[in-house]
């Protein structure tokens, strides 16, 4: 199971940004598509709000791809 580090920018990141941002998918577009198809978890609970904000401690789960989120530096 690949584990994807991704520190913040900022206090958040919407999530079909952050699935741009750490490489599972092209676009902004393609990430709306992959929340909406139901296969995302946050912090281990489904969700379905492609734009929910993540902040720096939460865990996201795509498939067998799991993405720590951290805090800005």
């Amino acid at each position: 199971m690949p584990t994807i580090d991704v520190p913040l920018q900022a206090p958040f990141i919407e999530l079909n940004q952050l699935l741009k941002v750490a490489g599972v998918c092209d676009s902004g577009g393609a990430g709306k598509q992959i929340v909406a198809s139901g296969a995302v978890t946050v912090d281990g609970q489904p969700e379905a709000r492609k734009t929910a904000k993540i902040r720096g401690g939460q865990v996201v789960t795509v498939g067998d791809i799991v993405i720590r989120v951290s805090d800005p530096a």
